[in-house]
């Protein structure tokens, strides 16, 4: 019945000019071009498809043909005879139809699907859409509307993460990847050889390099590589990155140019220019390339070998920094990556401190700390901490006392501050062994450093629990202050120096210049720091010793009741769990208190042996 419809409708125009189609006869062509499908008379219709009489009927109308044979080529269910007559059909009408509404119907096929069928779709329609698009005049508007809607559709597919994943390749994206690049170089190879900058030829490349940037962004962002070894080889996205990155140089566009130009406000490529949200997809891929090249190797070759490692280290912070600020757990690791490979190709101590003027000099280590406290996955929260710790020392003296004011003050974390802290330390023993002449961390410029370390941010009031970490931290460098104070014979008072600046002797001359500064800070850091700690700890103390009390005869009468502890509210908590948690808190103000205490042993013993000095010498 089908296909007597069919016929009678061909039979119909056949009579009529091209022109005079009504678009009555469009929408019967197509119903009963499609029931002949779903009815199984599909030889009969491949029979009227092969008919020369019906070659103008065919090129208006058989490209609403072209969903149903679609649907048919990738329902598995169909036999495979039946799939290689659809085949038959599908190539016909391919080569037959009109190039423009073929054009917008295969497009419209590759939009319909979801999920796993997004590849099948793609894999299926790639060749016949760049057969259509070889025919077409407007070729440069065409691609681009392909690209970007194959691209639409590939963003939607989820990027496999395991070496695992890559090989099963369950949504088919790698497959997708490999032939879109098949599908995508008679362009770039068409603008190679056109050598005339034809209006035409320019919107072309740029289309291709809006792709490109695309491709960059989506899928190798986040996408993972293979190790460069004999799977590296079969790497799916390790090739499509080389290949994209091929075509940034074929189309006019060699990534050290493009690379380079990153850090300027407005970016234009011929007759393509940038919006502000545009913009900051940019800088994704911009980001995204230089990851390629720096740390996987891709195309290095191309890159000029006379560039500085600073250089290097300055033009990748700004891809870091975008890198950071993501929360992908593949995206946070390849700037940390990144990271490290630019740090390592550097001295230590020879980044000037004039590179924390660049903005990224400084948020890069500050997204460090993001991760290092935020990131809920262990592995990277351990790796920035390294990468903190390697830009550190890659920081010349005044860059490092630069960036521990920096993070002293925007960290807000005990342990991140414990952990400047503990560096703070580090460097004033290296300067207190002369090794180097080091100010910054000696003198007046220590003494700076050590207000906003010796202190505590809300006084007695503070919380000891939640602050545990740099309190101790803080502590710990007093202890080694006092002692190392002692070792080096630095045990001048205020009035003490300037009893021996009177006296003038050579013998006393030494002692002119304090090197940490602690002596004539001594009662400031025990107004600001050492008071109002013992207070705190005696609060702290009575607050959770009554709690501890509280929660004994909770267990007595087994009720479940909340407990506060570093100022958050923990309900229902069974009582033998509580005590657990308040015994553990006791025992740290323990531990801050023995610490404490020794300090001020310390500090005692050393003010008694200097006034003893003060007398002999008068």
């Amino acid at each position: 019945m089908a296909v007597e419809e069919l016929q009678s409708i061909i039979k119909r125009c056949q009579i009529l000019e091209e022109q005079d189609f009504k678009e009555e006869d469009f929408g019967l062509f197509q119903l009963a071009g499609q029931r002949c499908i779903e009815e199984g008379h599909i030889d009969q219709l491949l029979e009227i498809i092969q008919n020369e009489k019906n070659k103008v009927i065919i090129k208006n109308m058989g490209w609403n043909l072209i969903g149903p044979v679609v649907r048919c080529l990738l329902c598995k269910d169909k036999e495979d005879a039946k799939r290689k007559v659809c085949f038959l059909i599908f190539d016909l009408l391919v080569k037959l139809c009109n190039p423009k509404e073929l054009l917008l119907g295969l497009l419209e096929l590759i939009e319909e699907p979801s999920g796993k069928q997004i590849s099948q779709s793609i894999l299926l329609l790639l060749q016949p859409l760049q057969t259509v698009i070889q025919k077409l005049h407007n070729k440069a508007y065409s691609i681009g509307l392909a690209l970007s809607t194959l691209w639409n559709q590939l963003s939607l597919l989820p990027v496999p993460y395991s070496k695992e994943q890559i090989q099963m390749d369950d949504y088919g994206l790698c497959q997708c990847c490999k032939a879109l690049i098949e599908f995508t170089k008679p362009f770039v190879e068409e603008v190679i050889d056109n050598k005339e900058n034809s209006l035409e030829n320019e919107k072309l490349k740029d289309e291709l390099l809006k792709f490109c940037f695309k491709s960059l962004k989506c899928p190798l962002l986040t996408a993972q590589f293979l190790e460069q070894s004999e799977e590296g080889g079969n790497d799916p996205f390790r090739y499509f990155a080389s290949e994209i990155i091929g075509f940034l140089s074929a189309i006019g566009h060699p990534f050290p140019k493009m690379i380079f130009n990153h850090g300027r406000k407005k970016r234009t490529w011929n007759y393509l220019e940038f919006e502000e949200e545009e913009d900051k997809q940019l800088a994704d891929s911009m980001a995204s390339l230089a990851y390629l090249v720096f740390v996987q190797g891709i195309r290095i070759d191309q890159l000029p070998m006379v560039l500085s490692p600073l250089y290097l280290l300055q033009f990748n912070m700004g891809h870091i920094e975008v890198f950071l600020q993501r929360t992908e757990e593949s995206v946070i690791s390849k700037g940390l990556e990144l990271l490290e490979n630019s740090l390592l190709r550097i001295e230590d101590s020879s980044l000037l401190y004039q590179y924390l003027e660049i903005k990224s000099f400084l948020t890069v280590p500050q997204g460090l700390v993001k991760v290092m406290t935020l990131c809920p996955i262990e592995t990277l929260r351990k790796k920035s901490l390294a990468m903190l710790q390697l830009y550190i020392n890659k920081l010349d003296s005044q860059g490092k006392y630069t960036l521990f004011r920096c993070l002293l003050n925007t960290s807000n974390h005990s342990g991140v501050e414990a952990f400047i802290i503990q560096n703070i330390k580090n460097q004033i023993d290296m300067s207190l062994k002369r090794t180097h002449n080091n100010k910054w961390f000696t003198g007046p410029q220590l003494v700076s450093l050590l207000d906003l370390v010796l202190f505590l941010p809300e006084g007695a009031e503070t919380d000891l629990l939640q602050n545990s970490d740099r309190i101790m931290a803080s502590l710990n460098l007093l202890r080694y202050l006092v002692i190392k104070d002692n070792e080096n014979d630095n045990q001048v008072s205020g009035v003490f120096e300037k009893k021996l600046m009177k006296a003038g002797t050579r013998e006393t001359m030494r002692w002119q210049s304090p090197q940490t500064g602690l002596w004539t800070e001594l009662g400031n850091i025990e107004n600001n720091f050492l008071k109002p700690l013992h207070i705190g700890l005696n609060m702290s103390k009575a607050h959770y010793e009554a709690e501890i009390k509280n929660s004994q005869e909770a267990q007595k009468s087994k009720d479940l009741c909340s407990i506060t502890v570093g100022g958050e509210e923990i309900p229902n908590m069974p009582p033998e769990m509580q005590l657990k948690v308040l015994h553990s808190a006791l025992f740290t103000f323990d531990l801050i208190e023995s610490v404490l205490a020794r300090v001020e042993e310390l500090i005692e013993i050393k003010t008694k042996s200097t006034s003893e000095e003060n007398i002999g010498i008068k």
